[in-house]
């Protein structure tokens, strides 16, 4: 089961986040069709958010045709976002953490480590665009 958790410093939305986190599962197989999703009162205890935060997230991902709802039971995963490519995460998740041990020994912090990153996949997706 998910365990959901919340960067007040991000600038995005409770609810979204907690959307993106589903969607970042489902995309990495970590969630799989038939998995359950914590219930409202549970994500409401281990966050302290309002309980129609996170049912604003499930209805957006119910919508979405990602989850579904069965009253008095919960709410379940009905789809996944997982590809063909699932197979090579693995490798490239080991590469990644060396990436990120040899940033660390250079002193980036998580802020400076996120920021680099970022800016590096934004403009390798624009020049993979242009």
């Amino acid at each position: 089961m998910i365990e959901f958790h919340l960067d007040g410093r991000s600038g995005v939305s409770p609810y979204l986040q907690l959307v993106h986190q589903v969607r970042h599962a489902l995309r990495l197989g970590l969630l799989r069709e038939g998995d359950q999703l914590p219930t409202v009162k549970d994500v409401v205890a281990r966050l302290a958010i309002n309980p129609n935060t996170v049912l604003k997230a499930y209805r957006e991902l119910e919508h979405e045709g990602l989850v579904a709802a069965r009253p008095g039971v919960g709410t379940f995963v009905t789809r996944t976002l997982a590809d063909s490519s699932l197979a090579a995460h693995g490798p490239l998740r080991q590469e990644l953490r060396r990436w990120l041990t040899k940033a660390r020994m250079a002193g980036l912090d998580d802020e400076s480590i996120e920021a680099l990153f970022m800016t590096t996949f934004r403009t390798a997706a624009q020049e993979d665009t242009a």
